[in-house]
């Protein structure tokens, strides 16, 4: 930034970041998140930018469609939402990835095999999951899909199905140092916490996770080894209520069948 507040121009020498770039990405990652509408003001809260390179940078991606202004799509809410190029480029991903048709199958059976919601989720260099796909069970009544949502691993059966296989090294890279933010009262506060877990889902083979991101759900999760270290998992959610110690074993055997076939039809395909 220059003495006068404004940007430096980008680029050092072809090193590091571009800085514009950078920063457009920072902004469509601050309206993927709740609550999914926000004013300049709360943008450059979240992102700490200058007001100047936030007008200029929306005006932008409103024209290029990747951010719909406050009097389109956003209930005049006088905030900024998310545009529909971001959907073609999110559904793109999904389009080109091999292993999808396949989970997609393996997910569709879980749910109807065990009546539960059923997720298929990758691990992100970043140390959260992606969800890929959900397939809800016939008695839900949610009102959002979690695809394309992320997670911090440490607080989903499916992180902590890909974490139990990393090594120490590998988990202090995905892994926030120090208290783990909090997404409820429950979710797993720190690394003590959350290594006796992981231990737990090396001994039994499958993950659980008990209202740590989502209040009044149990989740089971187990992941499917069709690469090495494992990057996607299978689960299942359920209301706490109904997850007996009877029901969380009948999942987990559903989910542990369904990832072993679909890990050796992956490899058989030749999808890694």
């Amino acid at each position: 930034m220059s003495e006068h507040g404004e940007d430096a121009p980008d680029g050092d020498g072809g090193r590091g970041p571009v800085k514009s770039a950078e920063r457009t990405v920072r902004i469509l990652q601050a309206l993927a998140q709740p609550p999914y509408v926000l004013s300049v003001g709360q943008l450059q809260e979240r992102t700490g930018y200058p007001r100047s390179s936030l007008h200029a940078l929306l005006r932008t991606l409103v024209d290029l469609r990747w951010v719909e202004p406050p009097s389109t799509g956003t209930g005049g809410s006088g905030g900024y939402g998310i545009g529909s190029q971001a959907l073609l480029t999110g559904t793109a991903y999904l389009d080109r990835d091999p292993a999808l048709p396949w989970a997609l199958a393996a997910v569709e059976a879980v749910r109807d095999e065990t009546r539960c919601t059923t997720h298929v989720a990758r691990l992100e260099p970043g140390g959260n999951v992606v969800y890929l796909a959900t397939r809800e069970a016939p008695e839900a009544h949610r009102t959002h899909s979690r695809v394309g949502r992320f997670l911090p691993a440490y607080a989903t059966a499916l992180g902590k199905a890909l974490l139990a296989e990393r090594s120490a090294a590998e988990l202090d890279g995905l892994l926030p140092r120090g208290a783990f933010p909090a997404l409820t009262p429950d979710t797993v506060p720190d690394r003590t916490t959350l290594d006796a877990e992981l231990a737990d889902v090396r001994r039994r083979g499958w993950a659980l996770e008990q209202g740590q991101n989502l209040p009044g759900t149990v989740c089971v999760g187990v992941r499917v080894e069709y690469r090495i270290p494992a990057t996607d998992a299978l689960s299942c959610s359920l209301p706490a209520d109904l997850a007996t110690d009877a029901e969380v074993d009948r999942v987990a055997d559903a989910l542990a069948r369904a990832a072993n076939r679909l890990a050796r039809d992956l490899r058989a395909a030749g999808v890694r």
